[in-house]
């Protein structure tokens, strides 16, 4: 799914894809819950995990929050099209960031259009899970996506809660609980923990997330 499409876009090889970006900060620690940014912040760096994981989200006007994305390991985060940000970033777990500022004089179209454009088709992936009404149909695209994410291993951690993927798929925690439980008892999953699982039947929860 992802992965399929994002293969597809190639990175220069002449160059590392930060090779004209600053990169001289060091890695910034960032612990359980901590803002990296904020919703109406001005924009600027582009941040990239180094381990741990990231949740992007806007909060409602009624209060609740939604999950626009997750950022693991190697990936990139922080593209805006104007100066500001419109999301809040997060970190989930312990995480490390390496903070790249772009040098003013640099061209960095032909090294940040390929990232941005992985962005932007993860981005239009949610909303076709989104746009699914079964919900057992949203929860085996999510955990196919984080098998890919984590190079097709059968064994998935999923840093983020319960909670967390409900808001990102637009569900309650307790729906999301029904459909894991549901998953495991039909053997398409083995639960190894609240945040890890093992996919026994890798086939059936493809055809169930596409």
């Amino acid at each position: 799914m992802y992965a399929q499409q994002i293969a597809n876009i190639e990175l220069p090889t002449q160059q590392a894809p930060f090779a004209l970006l600053d990169a001289t900060q060091p890695v910034s620690f960032f612990p359980a819950g901590t803002e990296i940014y904020a919703q109406g912040e001005k924009a600027g760096p582009l941040y990239q995990v180094e381990f741990g994981a990231v949740r992007v989200y806007r909060l409602l006007a009624d209060g609740r929050r939604q999950i626009s994305a997750f950022h693991m390991a190697g990936e990139t985060f922080g593209f805006e099209a104007d100066a500001t940000h419109h999301f809040f970033a997060e970190a989930i777990n312990a995480t490390g960031i390496r903070v790249f500022r772009i040098a003013s004089a640099a061209d960095m179209s032909r090294q940040l259009l390929p990232l941005a454009l992985k962005g932007l088709i993860r981005a239009q992936e949610h909303l076709l899970v989104l746009g699914r009404q079964n919900a057992i149909e949203r929860v085996a695209a999510f955990l196919v996506d984080m098998a890919e994410r984590q190079g097709g291993l059968r064994q998935v951690e999923l840093p983020m809660s319960r909670m967390d993927i409900g808001d990102y798929l637009g569900l309650t925690i307790e729906t999301v609980s029904r459909v894991f439980t549901r998953l495991k008892d039909k053997g398409v999953i083995r639960l190894l923990g609240l945040r890890s699982l093992e996919i026994l039947k890798q086939d059936v929860l493809l055809d169930m997330g596409e």
